[in-house]
């Protein structure tokens, strides 16, 4: 019955073709987020919407205390970061924390790679990209998404904290909007962990030295940030959070279900 619901509104709300000026013929969410559209269209793309929020939902309601790993797609096997990544997740996996990724190459595929080496679930929150982002060999179990945002909210939902190591754009967004809400007060007992201190060093000397010191966010801000190259340092930090809100650790992954 679900996927026959699905099927009906995509095929209501097929993408239409939308041209502004001079500039190509925008498809998918880039049509959504350029300008208004009928208002029937704009109704109709309300119940596309729910429809994938219902699908992580349902997608990720029984994973248990997870984390979440970001990092750059353009890091391959051999790599010192993408080895940090499989070392770094692996070692969570075996204190019992599910891994969670965006599902892709590079950092993503060491992070879910190192979830299974630690015998725990490694879930891939995939994305429809113009480029389509192909899902790793090492996921447990994948979810496609088509809206950015949604996958966004799932993200941030079904974790207990964030682990970011080196990466571009998307990582320093999902890193901003993590601290975003909690100085916002959106988001509690929410640690975010940096992996790579040189490789931050810059970013984090701003922090401190523009931000902090001009007055545009205060220290405590910063509280929940751990900076390290210690995998164990990384998984005390999540540990210490698990312990104070009596989380239990999940079973090894032959006794989880993916479904």
């Amino acid at each position: 019955m679900w996927l026959k619901i699905k099927k009906f509104f995509s095929r209501i709300i097929k993408p239409i073709p939308h041209k502004i000026g001079d500039q190509p013929y925008l498809m998918g969410e880039a049509n959504f987020l350029a300008g208004a559209h009928s208002r029937i269209n704009e109704a109709l793309r309300v119940l596309r919407i729910s429809l994938e929020f219902i699908k992580g939902f349902r997608a990720f309601h029984f994973i248990g205390p997870s984390i979440t790993v970001f990092g750059s797609a353009r890091f391959p096997e051999g790599h010192p970061y993408y080895e940090l990544a499989r070392k770094t997740s692996r070692l969570l996996a075996e204190g019992g924390f599910n891994i969670i990724t965006g599902g892709g190459p590079g950092i993503m595929e060491a992070a879910s790679r190192g979830g299974l080496e630690g015998k725990r679930l490694s879930v891939g929150a995939n994305i429809l990209l113009p480029h389509e982002q192909a899902p790793n060999p090492y996921l447990s179990k994948v979810v496609t998404f088509y809206y950015f945002f949604v996958r966004k909210v799932i993200l941030v939902k079904y974790s207990i904290a964030f682990v970011v190591l080196p990466g571009g754009f998307g990582t320093l967004d999902e890193f901003f909007e993590a601290l975003t809400l909690i100085q916002t007060g959106k988001l509690y007992h929410f640690p975010v962990v940096l992996m790579g201190k040189e490789y931050w060093k810059g970013l984090t000397d701003w922090m401190e030295g523009t931000l902090v010191t001009q007055g545009a966010i205060s220290r405590e801000d910063l509280a929940y940030l751990t900076i390290t190259d210690d995998p164990q340092e990384a998984l005390k930090a999540i540990q210490e959070l698990a312990s104070n809100l009596k989380l239990r650790p999940n079973p090894p992954l032959s006794s989880q279900s993916t479904n």
